[in-house]
């Protein structure tokens, strides 16, 4: 089998990269990524030297060059994961958000269909549901309601990839996962971010009262839930993806302080995201039903192998941590009221 990755350079794609080339009969992998500030080929040393893997440089916005690959190494399937996908950065700037989630999905999704390509897997994110009162859970026909730009732009590459099954019989499937975490996460995100701080004694900035609510699902299971709709997903249907562990950040955070036996007193409360959902949940019984997948790692277990894994990997962390990075975070968290107010976007959530 051939399958070619869009985004198997970043947090995601390159852990569903290693798992495929770990396997025994490891299919040919096609890597095509942009290498943005969060695409990182360190997080693919161990399978760089594989026989069966391709690595190409290049925007998914580029027809000529989508079109080209596509005509040389006809996939059996494309997985695309690519995208803008922190919810803050499009809130600064909606544009990269639109310009790779909407455009650069349907440049690959007609160059899919001028090839015939055999399956078009869409990888997207249980944040098109929006904030659900307890106790709902979303299926995978509860509607979209999306509330930041990268939440509404990946609502809208999911109705336009589903248009092509429905309008062209493109063979597309689209799966919706909850909050991953685990190894070589880039350090915006709430794990990665509160860990690598924690570990540093820097303080750990939390939105608003810290309320909002999760559900958590180690990368490792996500791709193996990814691998299981490759192989055995009906064309045309849409999977959630879940680790049926649902927490409030604040507890995830203070779970953090406790692995990396930090204080307390590191916690750091911030102005809260503008438009922040306040809980995530989703349905996994459709998957678990149809192709036997499940959740293998606990949210106790997921959490500590990874912050070891942060604790191993310093040099990485900061090597990331440094440039664009620096940048980002003094807007986002130290000069967060005065930027939040810039954009016309402040929102005052009381403390707990």
């Amino acid at each position: 089998m051939k399958l070619l990755v869009t985004g198997g350079a970043g947090f995601i794609g390159s852990a569903f990269v290693r798992l495929l080339l770990g396997s025994a009969d490891a299919p040919r992998v096609i890597n095509l990524d942009k290498l943005t500030y969060a695409g990182n080929l360190e997080n693919l040393e161990a399978v760089a030297a594989h026989t069966n893997y391709r690595f190409v440089h290049g925007d998914i916005c580029d027809t000529a060059l989508v079109d080209a690959l596509l005509t040389e190494e006809k996939p059996d399937a494309i997985v695309h994961f690519a995208a803008e996908s922190h919810v803050d950065r499009s809130i600064f700037s909606p544009s990269p958000a639109f310009e790779t989630n909407l455009r650069g999905t349907f440049t690959l999704l007609e160059a899919a269909r001028a090839h015939q390509a055999p399956r078009f897997v869409h990888v997207s994110t249980d944040e098109v549901y929006g904030s659900l009162e307890a106790p709902l859970e979303a299926d995978e026909s509860f509607p979209l309601n999306p509330s930041s730009p990268y939440s509404a732009s990946k609502a809208g590459s999911d109705l336009l990839a589903r248009s092509y099954f429905t309008t062209y019989k493109l063979p597309v499937l689209i799966t919706r996962a909850s909050n991953n975490y685990g190894a070589y996460q880039f350090p915006e995100k709430l794990l990665p971010l509160m860990i690598s701080n924690a570990l540093e004694g820097r303080p750990l900035p939390v939105y608003g009262d810290g309320l909002q609510v999760r559900d958590w699902l180690y990368v490792d299971d996500h791709c193996r839930a990814i691998r299981a709709v490759v192989e055995k997903g009906r064309e045309g249907e849409i999977y959630n993806i879940g680790g049926s562990r649902s927490l409030p950040n604040l507890e995830v955070v203070r779970k953090i302080l406790a692995g990396t036996d930090a204080s307390e007193t590191l916690i750091r409360y911030v102005e809260d995201r503008p438009g922040h959902d306040r809980r995530y949940a989703l349905s996994s019984v459709k998957i678990m039903r149809e192709t036997g997948w499940a959740p293998l790692t606990s949210f106790e277990d997921g959490l500590a192998r990874t912050i070891d894994w942060y604790r191993q990997n310093g040099a990485w962390v900061e090597r990331v941590k440094s440039g664009e990075y620096r940048s980002y975070y003094a807007r986002n968290y130290d000069n967060r009221g005065s930027e939040l107010r810039r954009t016309g976007s402040a929102r005052r959530v009381p403390k707990p």
